[in-house]
């Protein structure tokens, strides 16, 4: 499937973890604002756009200056039971069973509805119509030389990823070589696979614990095998512990791009909602470091995002 088209010239860096808690959205944060301050030229737009739209707390560290928020809606069938005469088509059809047939009436289970529309096409009595219901709201807004975006899924909703879709498609268009980092959702499911897709590369966040790397080889077996997209690894909290990685690593021949050390100088940083690179030159440097690394491995995108 297509999610959208761009000129040749752009990148898109995820930043992804097979676990929560790891420090991803602090490394795509710091990331992301380093490079739109060292960008020379302002008309090579860099973005931060939040994929974790369950939780998006990216912006926390960009307080940025929002936008008019635009509204994530999805047509969801509406069902006329006085016509409906039970014949069981919409049943048939439906991919993802959200639709049975009960008591000789149709029946809609809405948290299982991907609103494709198919019962609504096929429903010979017209008994299946479709109306508008919102799913979300995405977000857009610019801190400095910094543009931001975010998808927030509406409570109650089950699927992330529609909103992720839309996020993407309302962002990433044709520019002037730009840049895209896009912090991921944690885990390996759905909304990680959204997040990748389309991606030049991705940037691997992890701890070193038994539970970070055990996460680590799920995001690793997603990203290469399913993918095949260069990715790098961050090991954050590093310290004596820091060999189970790098083992792993060097198994998969995966870069160990930088070290975050475990500090509570950097946790008391973070829980303040401010930036590491803020804070020290020593820590813009890694950042820095980190991305010359990713571009020296990583061709820009030639448009083919399927």
């Amino acid at each position: 499937m297509l999610v959208c088209s761009h000129e040749p010239g752009y990148m898109v860096i995820t930043v992804a973890s097979g676990k929560g808690g790891t420090g991803k959205t602090t490394i795509a944060a710091n990331l992301a604002i380093m490079i739109a301050r060292d960008n020379p030229n302002p008309s090579e737009t860099v973005w931060l756009v939040d994929c974790d739209v369950e939780e998006p707390n990216a912006g926390l560290f960009i307080q940025p200056q929002f936008d008019t928020p635009k509204p994530v809606t999805r047509l969801f069938p509406q069902i006329n039971t006085d016509a409906c005469n039970g014949c069981g088509r919409c049943a048939e059809i439906c991919a993802f069973h959200a639709m049975v047939v009960i008591s000789g009436k149709a029946m809609l289970f809405k948290d299982l509805c991907h609103a494709c529309g198919s019962c609504a096409l096929n429903c010979s009595e017209g008994a299946i119509s479709e109306a508008s219901e919102q799913i979300g709201v995405l977000g857009k807004g610019q801190k400095d030389n910094l543009r931001f975006a975010q998808g927030e899924l509406t409570v109650g909703y089950p699927s992330p990823v529609p909103v992720i879709r839309d996020l993407k498609k309302w962002v990433i268009r044709e520019e002037e070589n730009p840049l895209f980092i896009l912090d991921a959702a944690p885990g390996t499911t759905c909304p990680v696979v959204e997040a990748l897709r389309g991606a030049d590369f991705a940037l691997l966040v992890t701890e070193p614990t038994p539970f970070g790397l055990h996460d680590l080889r799920l995001i690793t077996q997603l990203v290469q095998e399913e993918f095949h997209i260069p990715c790098g690894v961050v090991i954050n909290k590093s310290g004596e512990r820091d060999d189970m990685i790098e083992s792993f690593c060097q198994e998969k021949s995966i870069p160990v791009f930088m070290r975050l050390p475990l500090s509570r100088q950097i946790a008391e940083i973070c829980a303040r909602g401010q930036l590491l690179i803020d804070h020290s030159e020593k820590f813009a440097l890694k950042f820095r470091e980190c991305y010359q690394k990713i571009r020296s491995i990583t061709p820009t995108n030639s448009g083919n995002t399927e």
